[in-house]
């Protein structure tokens, strides 16, 4: 009961969000995402919208990317690093109101942001999805987010299904900059970020062009419980499960018999490390009265390094004894390029507003493997590869058209995008296998050790491919406002995929004042979203524990155009199709208090996953021991509440900012489809692990509870963030534990040195909360000591940040 009581008294959070330190006059800013009447404000909006002031917010925060402050301001947001994760390592997977990564919209300046390249695969939250990569916008760039928790397929298009992230680039004149520098309480990860902004007018009224250049290091963290291996035993696994301390012992005098010591055999295991450079513009040109033309975009160049699992010296196909004899932990090398840019046109006639654009954007992802052999090569193994990339564009050509007539607000357009995917393929001696002779190996030829790169096998030619296809849209919803009382949103949207067909889908939402301050609010409408190409065509084979404990084997992922599918019986991919309702309230009885609360449903038919490990005889012929393929194979429904109440007064001679929001969310698989020619059980059509990370992996309960006190020159925050209950099931080889709900504690100070700079010093986490630690079943023999869940494994961070204005 007293935990109860807890969650119940914690269950604040979901936004900081327009509140987080945000002034009156800050809540009552209009909104673009969420409707196209452009003359609303947070507070009228029929459904919840969160205003988030990034500039406020980042000053006095410990975070520094988009997504990580995101986590720390809104509670039905989530994001968490993950380890060991191959390409995941590198781009943090986000969710939003527990739904899926590839189920939230990302807009910059009200316009479609292009989705990464990268499939999560590696059974981390969001498995089988692809995201929209936040950290690749610049936070200096950033004016505010708007943060849209509903569903919106009928207004955006797909990806909407769980909500909408607006990102609107400043548009100011003058400069600012920022440097910040920050380190754990284990002397490691440390981050380095400096930021410039410069705006400008072109010579005429209205006119600006504003630029951003950003430079990120975050150093890589150590989170092992290393030496937990029988290095030298014939099967690590057996030995060491069977009697720890004599393999230990063991392993203790045959390294001293050596001359090494524990450190040559130390697992690297923790957030990677990243290098990012970013430079952002936003500009605007009015020609004449009624004529405008904007354009904005940007650049991204990240580098990335992560770490797979050591190869032993027992592991004798997947070492070289002669290059490396005490074993080997191979690093995954990532050059991420992501490339945007918006150019538009808008034309005032008559109060009817024309707004015409192309917006494109890619993203290419390279792998390189170095530390690693090909162990078929023997002693003539390189021991760095280029392993190959995948790349993703996207243009989409919009026109939208709008005019407000009094209480009505009128919008309607068109869209049309196009899409295409590459699988590129890598070096030869990052994918092939070559038989004694030091050719590529035929059947019945004689091979000694497995091929490819260890850690991550390169895409093949036969993984590499070119896919691309076109959407058509067409769209209009109006709104009715009775002087303020009254607001009445509908939506419709009919589109069309090259490879998917057609549908129409809707939107109602309507709020209604009943006292002045106290309204009810709610939506209900219908979505659907295709499945991304990437879903469709990614292929390739990895490396992975064996599913029968017998060590590091080859597995492999196969898209449902392959034999492999055909042969097992899997169909084609089809649509996702959902249904989303939200009933909220919203209350301001005395000046400074908001209090907002909506309940949500969400119910998603044929949602598109990837499938457990699924073990076939006739897997054999395509050199795998287990295979993985996409497939419609769940419904599911999501049910949950969020909650705000923000609270703004003078206290002394300051001002105190008082927020505490939450939120509560629950998905259930409702139903699974299999395959009608699929002969396999449901473990490996979609297992327990599978149903985890689903329905169990992300906290359905998170809160934040912050105070924001200003007086003088002085800002102090303190913030503490409840991280509920989650489940891990370690299944097939593992077992299922239940991590403790956990709170982190931010703190800071700022000062004000000057009119024109601020220092500001504080933690993340001041307390180094850690998870639970791991049971020994799920921390592949004792090396993972926490689990990537609920606020990750950095621990305590100190950062020191100076702001400057001019």
């Amino acid at each position: 009961m007293k935990k109860l009581s807890i969650s119940v008294l914690l269950l604040g959070a979901v936004l900081v969000s327009a509140q987080e330190e945000e002034k009156e006059k800050q809540i009552e800013d209009v909104v673009i995402v969420g409707n196209r009447n452009v003359k609303r404000t947070k507070l009228e909006t029929p459904v919840p919208v969160d205003v988030i002031n990034i500039q406020k917010i980042q000053q006095s925060a410990p975070q520094t990317t988009v997504q990580d402050l995101l986590n720390y301001i809104i509670p039905s947001f989530n994001a968490v690093r993950q380890s060991s994760s191959d390409g995941t390592e590198h781009i943090d997977p986000v969710t939003l109101r527990g739904m899926g990564p590839d189920q939230v919209l990302v807009l910059v300046n009200g316009k479609r942001r292009h989705t990464t390249s990268l499939v999560n695969y590696q059974n981390t939250v969001g498995n089988g999805s692809v995201g929209t990569d936040l950290s690749t916008v610049p936070v200096i760039a950033i004016d505010r987010i708007e943060v849209l928790r509903d569903g919106a397929a009928a207004q955006y298009g797909s990806d909407a299904i769980a909500g909408v992230i607006n990102i609107i680039l400043k548009k100011n004149t003058g400069a600012s900059a920022s440097l910040n520098y920050g380190i754990t309480g284990r002397n490691d990860g440390e981050t380095y970020q400096g930021g410039i902004n410069y705006g400008a007018s072109l010579g005429k009224d209205k006119s600006y062009i504003n630029l951003s250049l950003q430079l990120n290091y975050r150093g890589k963290t150590t989170r092992t419980q290393n030496h937990n291996l029988d290095i030298y035993g014939d099967n690590f696994a057996y030995d060491f499960a069977a009697d720890p301390g004599k393999a230990r012992a063991d392993d203790d005098a045959l390294i001293a018999q050596n001359g090494l010591s524990r450190d040559d055999f130390n697992f690297q295991i923790g957030d990677a490390q990243i290098k990012q450079a970013q430079l952002f513009f936003n500009s605007e040109y009015p020609v004449n009265d009624q004529f405008r033309i904007y354009s904005f975009g940007g650049f991204s160049i990240k580098e990335g390094q992560g770490f797979g699992f050591r190869r032993l010296p027992n592991e004798k196909s997947n070492t070289v004894a002669s290059i490396y004899p005490n074993g080997f932990q191979p690093t995954l090398g990532s050059k991420v390029y992501d490339i945007s840019y918006a150019v538009g046109a808008k034309y005032d006639v008559n109060q009817w507003l024309f707004d015409l654009s192309n917006t494109f954007g890619s993203n290419t992802f390279n792998y390189d493997v170095s530390n690693t052999v090909n162990a078929s090569l023997g002693a003539k193994s390189p021991t760095s590869f280029y392993a190959g990339a995948h790349s993703f564009l996207q243009n989409t050509v919009n026109l939208d058209v709008s005019k407000n007539l009094n209480r009505f607000n009128v919008a309607f357009g068109g869209e049309f995008r196009f899409e295409q995917y590459e699988l590129k393929a890598g070096e030869e001696a990052s994918y092939a296998r070559y038989d004694v002779n030091g050719n590529i190996a035929v059947p019945g030829a004689t091979v000694e050790g497995n091929g490819g790169a260890q850690s991550f096998i390169g895409f093949s030619p036969e993984n590499a491919l070119k896919k691309s296809r076109t959407s058509t849209a067409l769209y209009a919803d109006v709104s009715y406002d009775l002087n303020k009382k009254l607001n009445i949103d509908a939506a419709a949207r009919f589109e069309n995929y090259s490879d998917f067909g057609s549908i129409l889908n809707g939107k109602l939402a309507v709020r209604y004042e009943f006292i002045t301050n106290y309204a009810i609010r709610g939506a209900v409408g219908t979505g659907f979203r295709a499945p991304s190409l990437q879903q469709q065509y990614f292929n390739n084979s990895y490396a992975d524990i064996s599913t029968t404990g017998s060590g590091i084997v080859i597995k492999g992922i196969f898209n449902n155009d392959s034999e492999a599918a055909k042969v097992l019986g899997f169909d084609q991919l089809k649509q996702e199709t959902s249904v989303n309702g939200s009933l909220g309230f919203t209350l301001k009885p005395v000046k400074g208090l908001l209090i907002t609360l909506d309940g949500y449903l969400i119910k998603v038919k044929d949602r598109i996953v990837i499938t457990s490990n699924i073990t076939d005889d006739r897997l054999a012929a395509y050199g795998v021991e287990s295979a993985r393929f996409f497939a419609n194979a769940i419904d599911t429904e999501t049910k949950g509440v969020d909650v705000v109440v923000s609270y703004d007064w003078k206290l002394g001679k300051g001002n105190l900012n008082m927020n505490l929001a939450g939120n509560y969310t629950e998905t259930k698989i409702t139903d699974f489809h299999f395959p009608a020619n699929l002969q396999t059980p449901q473990e490996e059509f979609f297992g327990p692990d599978q149903i985890n990370i689903i329905e169990t992996l992300s906290p359905k309960t998170k809160a934040t509870l912050g105070l924001n006190y200003g007086i003088g020159k002085f800002n102090f925050l303190v913030r503490n963030t409840y991280f509920g209950k989650v489940t891990r099931d370690g299944y097939p080889f593992g077992g299922v534990q239940e991590f403790a709900p956990k709170v982190v504690t931010d703190l800071s100070v700022g000062y004000t040195l000057t009119k024109n700079v601020n220092l500001t010093l504080g933690a993340n986490n001041v307390f180094d909360v850690f998870p639970d630690l791991q049971i020994y079943e799920n921390s592949y023999y004792g090396v993972f000591k926490y689990a990537p869940v609920q606020m990750g494994t950095l621990g305590s961070y100190f950062f020191g940040r100076l702001n400057f204005n001019f």
